[in-house]
């Protein structure tokens, strides 16, 4: 069913089938700021026509073919709450896990969140108020969970090689792995973007609720929105915790679930799933970056948010040009997925800096659909100087720690043993089909709606 907005009475349901549109008299006549849709009670969300939400179906059509050619192999359009768009493969796509990289940090944020709700985790509080004894010296047990949720640890990072023992998969034990790391800066004073952080976190959430954070997960966050434990596949470090900046394979219909319930600050169908108020906090920059939240990339021109959206824009990101775009001002979300895609002159480095290429050019024609154009036409993407620089990404310390070795070695942790705790074999850990970026396959144990 729809809901009208301002308190209006509920219209009448919409049918879409493929190829063509069935609509109520009475849901055809409702203007575009009195439909909303409903959050799906089932399987579907619930549609409208592009023109029922004040958009040009011929000019969505457009835009959707654009993502289609820059790699997006799934792309959902919402405003209103209501499905208006779908990418030319969502057939294909909309039910199998594809890994959303690092859009599992703004997830880990929803469940630190809850944690938070629930008076489990206390987000100014020390990690040594959670963390076993033993783990970790005093200064690293000094990192606040804030810290954590806004990338301020001041731990050393080296994005890739952070990652790469993660999709490998050999990593023993990642939060531990995290205490053996140096500082470049003092706890909470500058912003740098890791991934060990988030491992910390979602370890740190697991000791505060007092189980898995997949247990958790599942009853707290996706059973209330309809996400089966059989849909998804969350990889796990040998010691088997969770990774948190990486590594969820979820299929898009029900990502866009999880972008949804952000979009309806925290509620789902009457239930308050997480607080408006915690909510606010992670959509609200931090006092190191204004681009950042809790874990949620914040306004426009900030990682692939285009510089002509909305100042109130905010986005889940990962690698690869996976993303949830949400713009409350216009009631309007975008969730799609995919492998790259940027157009560019300037080879790999030119992919990796100007990966806003891609929705920059999408949202030119989006915004183009709107009846009432809510934005001016910016004209085309166009490249900066590249000023990328690699060595960001590598450090050859934060490798060899893996194996035991170097300087940020944690003593007694290694890919062999660590601090005694039992360690899977590596690979260990997929179901069948499942392989660094999605699940496939008919195996009955390989995750997936079927």
């Amino acid at each position: 069913m729809f809901r009208k907005r301002r308190g209006l009475a509920s219209a009448a349901a919409v049918a879409l089938a493929i190829g063509s549109v069935v609509f109520s008299s009475s849901v055809a006549h409702a203007t575009p700021d009195q439909l909303r849709c409903n959050e799906p009670a089932g399987r579907e969300f619930e549609r409208a026509a592009p023109e029922q939400t004040g958009l040009d179906s011929a000019r969505v059509a457009d835009a959707l073919q654009f993502a289609a050619d820059r790699n997006r192999l799934n792309v959902q359009i919402f405003r209103h709450n209501c499905l208006i768009g779908e990418g030319p493969t969502n057939n294909t796509t909309d039910r199998v896990p594809w890994n959303v990289w690092s859009v599992t940090k703004s997830v880990v944020s929803l469940l630190a969140g809850i944690a938070w709700d629930q008076g489990k985790l206390d987000i100014d509080a020390p990690i040594d108020r959670y963390l076993p004894a033993g783990i970790g010296d005093p200064q690293h047990r000094a990192i606040t969970v804030r810290d954590l949720l806004t990338e301020t640890s001041g731990l050393r990072i080296g994005l890739v090689t952070e990652g790469i023992t993660g999709v490998v998969p050999i990593d023993p034990f990642s939060a531990v792995q995290a205490m053996g790391v140096p500082f470049d800066n003092p706890p909470g004073t500058e912003f740098q973007y890791s991934q060990r952080n988030v491992d910390v976190l979602s370890y740190v959430i697991e000791l505060a609720v007092g189980e898995p954070l997949q247990e958790f997960a599942q009853r707290e966050l996706f059973d209330p929105l309809g996400i089966q434990r059989g849909d998804y596949y969350w990889a796990k470090d040998r010691s088997g915790h969770t990774y948190g900046y990486a590594h969820l394979m979820i299929p898009p219909v029900d990502l866009a679930r999880l972008g949804m319930l952000t979009a309806e600050h925290g509620e789902w169908q009457g239930r308050q799933v997480v607080s408006r108020e915690y909510l606010q906090k992670a959509t609200t920059p931090s006092a190191t970056n204004q681009c950042y939240g809790y874990l949620f990339w914040l306004g426009p021109g900030c990682a692939e948010n285009p510089e002509f959206l909305p100042a109130d824009t905010y986005s889940m990101s990962g690698l690869g040009l996976q993303h949830v775009f949400v713009i409350p001002s216009l009631d309007l979300m975008v969730v799609w997925t995919g492998v790259f895609g940027t157009h560019t002159t300037q080879g790999l480095s030119g992919i990796l800096q100007y990966a806003g290429e891609v929705s920059h050019e999408f949202f030119r024609r989006l915004f183009a659909a709107f009846q009432d154009t809510p934005i001016p036409d910016p004209g085309p993407y166009v490249e900066s100087p590249l000023r990328l620089d690699p060595s960001k990404y590598f450090d050859t310390d934060i490798a060899l720690a893996v194996f035991g070795l170097g300087p940020d070695a944690y003593p007694g942790c290694s890919v062999l043993s660590c601090l005694n705790t039992p360690l899977a074999p590596p690979f260990s850990d997929e179901p069948p089909g499942c392989l660094l970026l999605a699940c496939l396959g008919s195996d009955p144990r390989t995750p997936g709606i079927r």
